[in-house]
C-alpha cells in the first residue's frame, strides 16, 4: 500500500473511532469533538452501611469505581458511610430531597413512609435472591417498584444482596414459641411486625447499635445478616446460640436510590454506565457473601464456642401463617400495595414451583454429603 493511501485510510478510521466513541457517550453531535464535550459530573452518595461491613458498604464503592473507569473519570460519586452525612434511617428522604444524588439502602427501612416498599427488599418466606432479580428484571418488578418510587422522585436499581440469611444471635434458647414471648429482639421491617405477633418485645436499631445493647442486656437478641458481617461485629462474644434461617430475610435486595432530578441531567452514556455498574455491585455482593460465608461460619462453629440452632417447625409454621395473614389484611385495604403484593406473590409461586423441582432436589441430596 502507498504511504499516502495508507495515511488515509488510518486518519478515516480514526475519525470513525471517534465518531462511535462520541454517539457512545451520549453526545447527538458526534466525531471526536463530541469526546471532549461530556461533562464532568461529580455526586455523592450516602449508604446506610457502615465503613467496616466491608461487603455491603463496599458494593457502593464498586459502582462508583466502575462508573469513574466507564466515563474515564469524568462520572464520579464519592461514598459516605451512615452518620457520616445523615444516620442509616434517613437515606431515603434524603436522596428525595436532592441533598445528595444517590443512595443505598435497603427499602424495608422505610415502610413507615409506604408499608409496599418491603417488596423492593424483602418479606419473611418471600423471594430469595435470585428469585427477586428475576422478577425486577424480567417480570414486573422493575415496572411496578419504579412506580412506588416515582412518589419519592426517586429511580431505584438493585444494589447488592446478602441472600438467605442467619435467624440470629440469642442469649438463651428457644425452642418453642412460648419462650419467643417477652424476649427483647433486635429486628427491624416485616420481619419484626411477625415477631410482634409471636409475643416478641421488637426494637430496631443500626448496625452499630447492636453489639452495646446485646453487651448491656437492653436486647435478649439480635439479627443482623450471615456469618462474616455477624463475626465482624462480635455478636458471638456475647450470645452463644445461633439460629437459622432468617426466614423474614430469604432475600433481601438492597437498592440504589437516584435522584429523579439529577438523573434527568445525565447524558444517556452516564446513564448508561451507571446501570453497568449497579448490576455489577448486585452480582458481586452476592458472590463475595457466598465466598466469605463458610469460613465464617467454621471459624465461629470450631474456634469461638457458637452453637447453630434450627428454628422448630412450630415456630416456623407459626410464623409463616401470621406472614400471610398480615401481607393479605394489606393487601385488602390498599389497592397499590395490593398491585406489587399479587405480582410478587405469583411469581413467588411459580418460581417455588419449579425451584423445589431441580434445584431443591439436588441441593437437598448434595449439600448432605459426609
Amino acid at each position: 500500500m502507498k504511504r499516502r493511501q495508507f495515511v488515509k485510510n488510518a486518519s478515516l478510521a480514526t475519525a470513525g473511532g471517534a465518531l462511535i466513541t462520541g454517539c457512545a457517550s451520549g453526545d447527538t453531535e458526534g466525531g471526536a469533538a463530541a469526546v471532549q464535550t461530556n461533562p464532568r459530573v461529580n455526586w455523592r452518595l450516602t449508604s446506610s452501611y457502615p465503613r467496616s461491613l466491608d461487603t455491603i458498604y463496599g458494593a457502593a464503592e464498586v459502582l462508583a469505581n466502575r462508573v469513574s473507569e466507564l466515563t474515564n473519570g469524568k462520572f464520579t460519586i464519592r461514598v459516605f458511610p451512615a452518620n457520616e452525612l445523615v444516620p442509616y434511617n434517613q437515606v431515603l428522604e434524603t436522596v428525595q430531597k436532592g441533598t445528595v444524588q444517590m443512595g443505598h439502602s435497603a427499602s424495608y427501612y422505610f415502610t413507615g413512609l409506604n408499608p409496599a416498599l418491603a417488596f423492593d427488599c424483602t418479606v419473611p418466606f418471600g423471594l430469595t435472591a435470585r428469585q427477586f432479580n428475576a422478577w425486577f428484571y424480567h417480570g414486573e418488578g422493575k415496572d411496578l417498584t419504579r412506580s412506588m418510587f416515582a412518589d419519592f422522585n426517586i429511580i431505584n436499581l438493585p444494589g447488592g444482596n446478602t441472600g438467605v440469611q442467619m435467624g440470629g444471635w440469642f442469649r438463651e434458647q428457644v425452642g418453642s414459641l412460648a419462650e419467643f414471648r417477652g424476649l427483647k429482639m433486635r429486628i427491624p421491617g416485616f420481619g419484626g411486625a411477625v415477631m410482634s405477633e409471636l409475643g416478641v418485645n421488637v426494637q430496631v436499631l443500626a448496625g452499630g447499635e447492636i453489639y452495646p445493647a446485646l453487651e448491656r442486656g437492653v436486647i435478649d437478641a439480635a439479627e443482623w445478616a450471615s456469618p462474616y458481617d455477624d463475626e465482624k461485629l462480635g455478636f458471638h462474644q456475647i450470645a452463644k446460640n445461633y439460629y437459622y434461617p432468617g426466614w423474614w430475610e430469604p432475600g433481601p435486595n438492597l437498592s440504589f436510590y437516584i435522584n429523579v432530578d439529577a438523573w434527568n441531567k445525565l447524558p444517556s452514556g452516564y446513564k448508561a454506565a451507571l446501570e453497568a455498574a449497579a448490576a455489577e455491585a448486585n452480582v458481586g455482593m452476592m458472590a463475595s457473601y457466598d465466598a466469605k460465608n463458610p469460613s465464617a461460619m467454621q471459624r465461629l462453629i470450631g474456634e469461638k464456642g457458637v452453637t447453630m440452632r434450627p428454628f422448630s417447625d412450630e415456630i416456623m409454621n407459626r410464623a409463616r401463617a401470621i406472614t400471610f395473614d398480615l401481607l393479605s389484611a394489606e393487601a385488602a385495604s390498599d389497592p397499590a400495595y395490593r398491585k406489587l403484593y399479587e405480582s410478587y406473590d405469583a411469581w413467588r409461586r411459580a418460581s417455588n414451583s419449579w425451584l423445589k423441582t431441580a434445584e431443591n432436589t439436588y441441593s437437598s441430596f448434595a449439600f448432605h454429603e459426609g
